[in-house]
């Protein structure tokens, strides 16, 4: 048995983090659920949040936005849609592309255009969300 959780975070354009790391709180669509060394064998989507990677007093946020958790005996993988280390969050810039997806929404006339306008707004306001409670925490 090892005291410790081999872990992988994987985007589509890169690996965004691989290693031993003592816990990991990963945002589910049924709530976050956290997986340890030796947790059970589980598959769980997730929703768009903060990931939350420790090992000892250290903690790393990640936001995700959508994808999947795949706990074996090996350890965890999670493959997001999406993801943005929360310290690396420009809170300015993150602003301005919310009022940009708001003004997309309010200008667009076609319906599928607006659909992915609306789901741009969402994701920037989980995004905002998480990098508010990161920054509070720190």
């Amino acid at each position: 048995m090892t005291d410790k959780l081999t872990f992988a975070l994987v985007s589509p354009e890169r690996e965004l983090f691989h290693g031993e790391v003592d816990q990991v709180v990963v945002p589910g669509v049924e709530g976050e659920f956290g997986v340890l060394p030796n947790h059970a064998p589980v598959i769980s989507m997730i929703r768009p949040g903060a990931l939350r990677i420790i090992d000892g007093a250290s903690e790393r946020r990640i936001f995700v936005n959508g994808g999947f958790a795949d706990v074996t005996p090996a350890g965890l993988t999670v493959l997001a849609e999406d993801a943005v280390d929360l310290a690396d969050v420009d809170a300015a810039k993150l602003e301005a592309d919310i009022k940009n997806a708001q003004d997309d929404i309010r200008d667009v006339k076609d319906d599928a255009k607006r659909a992915a306008a609306e789901l741009r707004l969402a994701r920037l306001e989980a995004l905002k969300s998480a990098h508010a409670v990161s920054a509070a925490r720190h």
